[in-house]
């Protein structure tokens, strides 16, 4: 005898579904430097003039600062580091 669907001899099972759960962090963006030393022009080699303003290429301040130059320079202050540092160098050289 086929079963009557009315009243179904076994029960259907339902496993538990767990509501999705979503993880969402935070958007953050990454944090590569304090940003003051874009506020300042500053101070490289010589040679490494050529480097960075016509070959494109990273150059490197006295005060570490590592970045392609682009733009003009007069139009900010110097960077209170790159002058502690060339003071300390011109001192030293000046012994």
């Amino acid at each position: 005898m086929p079963p009557d669907p009315a009243h179904p001899s076994v029960s259907p099972t339902v496993a538990p579904t767990a509501a999705p759960t979503a993880v969402l962090e935070p958007e953050t963006t990454p944090v590569l430097d304090d940003g003051d030393h874009d506020r300042f022009s500053h101070i490289i080699r010589k040679d490494d003039q050529m480097k960075g303003y016509v070959m494109g290429e990273a150059v490197e301040a006295l005060c570490g600062k590592k970045w392609v130059p682009s733009r003009d320079p007069e139009k900010y202050p110097v960077c209170p580091t790159c002058l502690e540092v060339l003071g300390q160098l011109r001192a030293a050289g000046s012994n």
